[in-house]
């Protein structure tokens, strides 16, 4: 993350309000799913921190299912893959042009944001 953050510093001021070229739109997708994936990470503690805390009262003298937090890791995993693979296919409406790493990016930001209401949605449920 610091060393994209690093390259973002050296590049271009982009106007992300109204991109004008393809590689505007590209950068400004990008960072677009860079701040959702930063949102994302935030929720991702507090999820982390409600699910270890629920691990806590799990008696194994005879629940021997999976802890929450192990499961939340594995589905995560999952999803992470979920989300890049899907919107790897989605960018294929322009595979090998020019604006196909503003559709993976646009995709991917949108899904982020869906995943981060899901994430919210798990702490709040617990409350």
């Amino acid at each position: 993350m610091i060393s994209a953050l690093l390259l973002l510093a050296a590049e271009p001021q982009w106007n992300c309000k109204d991109p004008q070229a393809q590689q505007e739109m590209n950068m400004c997708a990008h960072i677009d799913f860079q701040r959702a994936d930063a949102e994302m990470n935030a929720q991702w503690r507090s999820v982390v921190a409600a699910e270890r805390e629920a691990d806590k009262s799990i008696d194994r003298s005879y629940d021997q299912q999976p802890k929450h937090y192990d499961t939340l890791l594995a589905a995560q995993r999952a999803w992470l893959t979920f989300r890049d693979q899907t919107c790897l296919l989605e960018s294929f409406e322009a595979r090998g042009g020019s604006m196909q790493p503003m559709l993976d990016s646009g995709c991917k930001a949108r899904l982020t944001r869906e995943r981060t209401k899901q994430l919210k949605s798990m702490v709040e449920d617990e409350n």
